[in-house]
């Protein structure tokens, strides 16, 4: 037996799934229970009930790691509670006053969050000149008569010079303190209007992280174990728990990246559409290269649109609780009593994957009168499984489908569009087991020149590299087996000079431990 265990946590909508797995990635124990309204409850029963699965009681003392993918920032947000005050400070005077920050915000969430904003001189250009110097007075006078809990800087241009969010962090921690500072180079790429979004979101999250980092540690410690945590983030990979306080926003989206990559492990596939099907709804996604396919588009969150990495997701409303024959709904985590092969009365997409022989769930039969109805219901959820497998293939046939969460057996085993459809064993909690095999990375999204300029380039180059690799070390990876895992090149036009986009990240196990 191997000398330590590692658990990984998922918090999904319906339910929060747990597993244990050993230093060889076998998967020891699994558990599901309901998620809480408040999360945290549903947290700690499913740590309970993994760790009541173990084979030996003695071998929770060599549970030395717990990974934990949550929906709390993302409940935050959308439920506008638990939120902080952010000051926020644009540096963009005078090239962008004619749109001032958090203009496009819902009302609700920019009345709960907002401690005053202002735009003062400075920012950049895309090649790292400075549009205006950077108006020291109005930074302190600013950050001196503006009250928060937190402070969310953005710069024109940032990802291109740092030198001015840096500069005003510095100035934050002379005038007031140990007050938190969200920096916009270090949390979304280019376009400043969303880049500021994700960071003022970000600032705003710093007591959530703090609420459920204590609710975690206060779970463990009940048990007696002494472990490292880690959060999931939102491009499948982990942070230790003081970057996740730093940066709380990289957790939203979690959940899918998680289970991509859990169905990457679990299949040993590493290119292929995943199809995660839980109690509410059937997430699609595609792996490549073992990891989760990003994004392109910007991301919407509680009315906010951002541009911080997130899983190219599709979802679609089928899952295990979907009612036949109603407007999308769920009955959710009441499955268990409302479907009619629990002796319930509500026929839901459970029963129509019985009734077609596709599982063996519950404890009744189908009623025989139902069964004309949920077999079209069945046909009309393989049509929208088919026409979803086909929206995120962009026009490749040649992957597997790996199936994947509680609700997997609902998937017919041909779908039009997809080689073939694995089921993995422990499908059920992939999310949990992609949280638990995730490495750690970090990430740097700078501009460069697009060719020519000899060894500033290369140097520019390295240094990204270098910095991608030093973000993925502060993440928690093992400084001797970081690697640099992703590095693209997108031209940006229109520019005196051509440059592009660089986009680096670098990942690595975590960092061993003793015995």
């Amino acid at each position: 037996m191997s000398t330590t265990l590692r658990v990984g946590i998922d918090v999904g909508g319906t339910n929060t799934d747990a597993v244990v797995l050993d230093d060889d990635d076998r998967v020891l124990a699994t558990a599901k229970r309901p998620t809480s309204p408040d999360v945290t409850e549903g947290l700690r029963a499913a740590l309970d009930a993994v760790l009541a699965e173990l084979p030996d009681p003695g071998l929770e003392k060599r549970v030395k790691r717990v990974m934990l993918g949550t929906t709390h920032a993302t409940n935050a947000i959308l439920e506008r509670r638990a939120l902080g005050r952010v000051a926020v400070l644009r540096l963009g005077a005078p090239a962008t006053t004619s749109v001032p920050p958090l203009s496009e915000w819902p009302d609700d969430l920019r009345d709960t969050v907002a401690a005053g904003t202002a735009i003062v001189r400075g920012g950049h250009f895309v090649d790292g000149r400075e549009i205006a110097p950077l108006d020291v007075d109005a930074v302190r006078k600013f950050v001196a008569t503006t009250p928060a809990d937190a402070v969310a800087v953005a710069g024109v241009f940032s990802p291109a010079s740092a030198d001015q969010e840096n500069r005003v962090a510095e100035i934050i921690r002379a005038e007031i303190g140990d007050v938190p500072v969200s920096l916009s180079h270090e949390i979304g790429s280019l376009g400043l209007l969303e880049r500021e979004n994700a960071t003022v979101l970000n600032a705003a999250l710093y007591g959530v992280a703090r609420d459920v980092t204590a609710a975690l540690r206060e779970a463990l410690d009940a048990r007696g174990l002494e472990v490292e945590t880690y959060f999931a983030q939102n491009d499948g990979t982990l942070m230790a728990v003081d970057y996740a306080a730093r940066y709380p926003v990289l957790t939203i989206g979690s959940g899918p990246a998680n289970s991509l990559r859990g169905a990457a492990y679990l299949s040993g596939v590493t290119d292929a559409i995943v199809a995660d099907v839980g109690g509410t709804s059937t997430d699609l996604g595609v792996l490549v290269g073992g990891f989760p396919r990003e994004s392109a588009a910007a991301v919407e969150i509680g009315g906010v649109t951002t541009n911080f990495r997130m899983p190219d997701i599709l979802s679609i409303a089928l899952g295990g609780g979907t009612i036949v024959g109603a407007e999308p709904r769920s009955v959710g985590y009441r499955i268990g009593t409302e479907a009619l092969v629990f002796g319930g009365s509500t026929p839901t997409m459970t029963d129509a994957a019985v009734a077609a022989g596709r599982g063996t769930v519950g404890t009744r039969p189908v009623p025989e009168e139902w069964r004309e109805r949920l077999a079209r219901a069945v046909r009309t959820a393989d049509e929208a499984v088919a026409d979803a497998v086909d929206r995120v293939a962009l026009g490749r046939a040649d992957r597997p489908l790996v199936a994947v969460g509680g609700g997997a057996f609902l998937l017919a085993d041909r779908i039009p569009g997809a080689r073939e459809v694995i089921r993995p064993a422990h499908a059920e909690v992939a999310n949990a087991v992609g949280a638990a095999i995730a490495l750690a990375s970090g990430r740097l999204e700078t501009i460069v020149p697009a060719s020519g300029g000899g060894s500033s380039r290369a140097r520019l180059i390295d240094n990204a590299k270098e910095e991608a690799a030093a973000r993925a070390v502060a993440a928690g990876a093992d400084p001797a087996t970081v690697q640099i895992v992703e590095l693209s090149e997108i031209p940006l036009s229109y520019l005196p000079e051509p440059a592009v986009r660089l986009h680096v990240k670098a990942a690595g196990p975590l960092a061993r431990q003793a015995g």
